[in-house]
């Protein structure tokens, strides 16, 4: 079983994946649906479906991309943050 410590990072951790969910989500409508539909109506057109859709795609395909260099970096950093703090806790005989 984890420790209270890592529990508690990971509540957070899903707590801001929900969050960045909820942000794109809402970030998507607002972008497609301004570029894709003029005047709403009581239903969509093709034009307006096709254009939904191929918004939604290259948004999420950005998103995806931009949260896999993100994360990438976070773990760089944690790893060169660790690395160098294991080195200074040797040093001092711990």
């Amino acid at each position: 079983m984890d420790d209270p410590k890592t529990q508690i990072m990971n509540q957070i951790r899903q707590e801001a994946a929900v969050n960045n969910a909820r942000s794109l989500i809402t970030k998507l409508n607002g972008h497609c649906f301004e570029k894709c539909i003029p005047a709403p109506g009581t239903s969509l057109s093709k034009r307006e479906e096709g254009c939904l859709s191929a918004c939604m795609e290259k948004y999420m395909a950005t998103w995806n991309t931009v949260s896999r260099v993100y994360i990438a970096q976070i773990q760089k950093t944690a790893e060169q943050a660790g690395h160098v703090g294991g080195e200074a806790l040797e040093g001092l005989g711990v």
